[in-house]
């Protein structure tokens, strides 16, 4: 992650905030979450703001709009598949998770929608499996307007203030390497100057004999 982070400082501000916001959008409309789970670049997209990359105002404002997005076109695409969705390769491989999204939609109902929010894969899977399900969609936008709003902001705070703890760490770790080089340095020449010291004492004694 502290490569990605790096790497993204170095790119502008609106760029940064196409991947965090690409990336959130596509765990929920195409099943990215598979790959990457958007929490990680919420997070990482905390850190660039700590850092000063991006807005942490509008960056929490695109991560929400974008999970709501996300979701409802995940739920669109649940509501027109339907079964051939649920039978398709990728989902077939997964087939324990489904079983348990789809557990947890039965006996959760719409609050399925919101808890599924805050676990990695459910984010996925809950928004098509209320679609094949016929959810009503006010519904639906209801708890996940709730779970993309408590969810952005939980995880965009949460990169922020992890950003602010690496510059803590960091700023002790940058005065700890460097005190710990000087302490070396003297001692390697403290060292040096005793062998120095031995070695003409050796000499003269030497000599003497």
């Amino acid at each position: 992650m502290h490569a990605l982070v790096d790497w993204l400082t170095g790119l502008s501000g609106p760029v940064v905030y196409l991947v965090v916001v690409g990336l959130v959008f596509a765990e929920d409309a195409l099943f990215f979450g598979f790959v990457l789970p958007g929490e990680t670049a919420v997070i990482i997209g905390g850190v660039l703001a700590r850092r000063g990359t991006v807005d942490p105002v509008w960056l929490t404002l695109a991560v929400v709009v974008a999970a709501v997005a996300g979701d409802s076109v995940g739920y669109e695409i649940g509501r027109r598949l339907g079964p051939p969705l649920l039978d398709s390769r990728p989902l077939r491989r997964r087939a324990d998770r489904v079983g348990k999204a789809s557990a947890l939609l039965r006996r959760r109902g719409p609050a399925a929608v919101f808890v599924g929010r805050f676990v990695a894969l459910f984010r996925s899977l809950v928004p098509a499996l209320a679609g094949a399900a016929r959810m009503p969609y006010r519904r639906f936008l209801l708890y996940n307007a709730l779970g993309a709003l408590v969810w952005g902001v939980g995880n965009a705070l949460v990169g922020y203030a992890a950003g602010a703890a690496y510059e803590r760490v960091e700023g002790v770790v940058g005065r700890t390497v460097a005190l710990v080089s000087a302490v070396l340095v003297v001692a390697a020449l403290v060292v040096r100057c005793v062998r120095r010291h031995h070695r003409s004492r050796t000499c003269k004694a030497l000599r003497a004999s």
